[in-house]
């Protein structure tokens, strides 16, 4: 499938004249950028963790927020652009800093629902260094809400996803949830 002549068609359908000079060139433009867009689907956990695990020995809660992210819902095709706050609770090993932000494009650079993002990132991380908990909070603005159908221009969608200690231990919830909030 020709994602540039698929643009070229779409733009057609919508009236434009892709002859013009501003449009000669945009179907092969908006292909490429819908591929950057969506590059999570090439990628996988093992390859963006690069073996930055590393043997650590604390317990104490390791805490990386207001991560931007940039995503696509996918029924609309339309970005939801948000920031991501993570928190875990190790048992021995640690990730690299920047595999944190990683493991969130990976996921995000995918068609995506908020709700599902925020689970997957949260078993990613889970799967690379077993903690005995995660914690995951998404806060996000959908252009599909804003742009198109009610038009609510101020809305943010907050979204939770905890696992281990985070689900079964209030206390260590709400220190993350405090410390995120600061």
């Amino acid at each position: 499938m020709n994602m540039e002549k698929n643009y070229l068609e779409i733009m057609t359908a919508i009236g434009e004249d892709v002859t013009r000079e501003g449009l000669v060139d945009t179907p092969k433009r908006a292909a490429d950028a819908f591929k950057f867009l969506t590059r999570g689907y090439e990628q996988n956990l093992d390859e963006v963790l690069n073996n930055a695990v590393f043997e650590a020995d604390t317990e104490d809660m390791v805490i990386v927020k207001d991560i931007e992210l940039y995503s696509m819902c996918e029924h609309h095709l339309l970005p939801f652009i948000g920031k991501c706050h993570v928190g875990y609770l190790p048992t021995g090993k640690v990730m690299g800093l920047s595999k944190v932000a990683r493991i969130i494009d990976m996921y995000a650079r995918r068609l995506q629902i908020q709700e599902k993002l925020t689970k997957e990132i949260a078993s990613a991380i889970q799967t690379a260094i077993n903690p005995r908990g995660v914690a995951i909070v998404i806060e996000a603005q959908h252009l599909c809400m804003m742009m198109r159908g009610i038009e609510k221009q101020n809305s943010i969608m907050t979204t939770s996803s905890m696992l281990g200690v985070f689900r079964a231990d209030y206390s260590s919830r709400n220190e993350f949830l405090k410390l995120i909030s600061r």
